[in-house]
């Protein structure tokens, strides 16, 4: 690869993409965590105490290494978009630095209180400290994606001597997309924590059936997810309106619509051709993108050949969205499965159990898929309409930005390794008395949990 723009691209992506991963969480767990909190001051149960503690070390770990990722991706604006900084600096940089001071150092200093200070402080301090932590994570996303959301739907600014400048900060913060992306991250970070927290207590669960507190997590965890997905279909298909109102080009190569016309059908599965214009194996429902987007199986919608070359590679879009969609529905159909056990029958199957175990990342999956959506269906444009991709990137050269890209793998590959492994032994000490366990070689109990 010698073509410094795509590197650079590539670069960012895999940056943010990795960062991503960990606000996803601790956006809706920091809330979970104030829950914890609250059940047992009501309750006087150790369970929930117990339970506190071991994800507050979770979410303290996974806050690192957000810390640590989001430093290094902040950097990348210097190095390979100054344009970006040069151009829309007056923009960026204060809804930057509103971030870090309403948002970053609330989380980072009460979460110290969280972590060390139970025993050194009142006990109205603590939970006010998780209080505080919760409102620090979902202040981040606010700033964060009202930046998105201004790149995506730009507002209220205007361009002097080609340089832009805030002329209201309201319509720049509340711009016309803003409230759905706002909602689809908090409803996707609840998604990805509830996940998270069921896969986790399905592998307890599988180990040592008797585990109380890992009865409690997955019942809260499937239970949660089957309130909240639905919340999030209706959510983005709003979204979606919204975005073929705003960027109509995005929706076309999300949905595979080559040419503008009525009746356009619904495209399941295909394999989008760039060369011929056309889907090749293409299974399709005839007129449900029209009826979807315009609610009218006659409804025209524009296709690509509307935008010239001012339109996202189609592929990696097209792809994206219906991994995000697949993802979604697996969601729905485990989550409403196992609430339907444990309502009914107050007990889960194993073979559940081993599916949730499965899908415990399930909302990254999601989540990086949607990523991809947005980001890559905003191209050629960095600011939608305003300003390209290619005027924004540095003139560094293309072998520089592939020694370090390759830095970043390797070292990307290593900390997810490390999580992961940190993450295994927390869920697996909590526990409790490894000889409770069954060891490999003896018989595991076969029949369904009861919870």
């Amino acid at each position: 690869m010698d073509d410094p723009l795509l590197l650079a691209r590539a670069q960012f992506g895999l940056n943010i993409a990795f960062h991503i991963l960990f606000p996803s969480l601790t956006i809706a767990l920091a809330w979970i965590l104030l829950g914890f909190r609250v059940a047992y001051h009501r309750t006087g149960d150790a369970g929930w105490l117990k339970t506190y503690r071991l994800w507050t070390k979770i979410f303290a770990l996974t806050f690192a290494m957000g810390v640590v990722t989001g430093i290094v991706m902040s950097f990348q604006f210097g190095t390979n978009w100054p344009g970006f900084m040069n151009r829309v600096g007056a923009i960026a940089g204060p809804l930057l630095g509103y971030e870090v001071l309403t948002a970053f150092f609330l989380e980072a200093t009460f979460l110290g209180v969280m972590l060390f200070g139970r025993t050194r402080v009142p006990v109205w301090l603590h939970t006010l400290s998780t209080v505080l932590v919760a409102i620090g994570t979902t202040a981040s996303a606010f700033w964060i994606l009202a930046l998105n959301s201004w790149m995506q739907t730009p507002q209220g600014f205007e361009v002097i001597d080609g340089t832009l400048h805030v002329t209201d900060w309201w319509t720049v913060i509340f711009n016309p997309s803003f409230p759905y992306r706002l909602t689809h991250m908090l409803l996707a970070s609840g998604l990805t924590a509830s996940f998270l927290i069921a896969g986790i207590s399905a592998l307890q669960l599988l180990r040592r059936r008797e585990y109380e507190p890992a009865q409690h997590m997955f019942r809260l965890g499937a239970g949660t997810a089957a309130v909240l997905i639905p919340l999030q279909i209706v959510v983005g298909d709003l979204h979606g309106l919204n975005t073929l109102q705003h960027q109509p080009a995005k929706i076309a190569a999300m949905e595979g619509i080559w040419e503008s016309g009525s009746n356009i059908p619904l495209v399941l599965f295909g394999w989008p051709n760039a060369a011929q214009q056309r889907n090749d194996y293409a299974l399709e429902i005839p007129g449900g993108a029209s009826w979807i987007l315009r609610h009218d199986t006659q409804a025209e919608l524009e296709g690509l050949d509307r935008f010239a070359d001012r339109h996202p590679p189609v592929a990696p879009v097209f792809f994206a969205f219906r991994v995000m969609v697949g993802i979604g529905v697996l969601m729905l159909l485990s989550s409403w499965a196992a609430s339907a056990f444990l309502l009914t029958r107050r007990t889960i199957p194993r073979w559940m159990l081993h599916v949730f175990a499965a899908m415990t990342f399930s909302g990254w999956v999601a989540t990086i898929s949607g990523w991809l959506v947005t980001e890559i269906g905003r191209q050629p444009y960095l600011v939608y309409g305003v300003l390209t991709t290619a005027e924004a990137a540095s003139s560094v050269p293309a072998q520089d930005i592939a020694l370090t890209f390759v830095g970043y793998c390797i070292m990307y590959t290593i900390l997810l390794v490390s999580y992961l492994v940190v993450l295994t032994q927390l869920s697996r000490a909590a526990t409790g008395d490894a000889s409770a366990i069954p060891a490999s070689g003896e018989s595991q109990p076969t029949g369904p949990v009861a919870i």
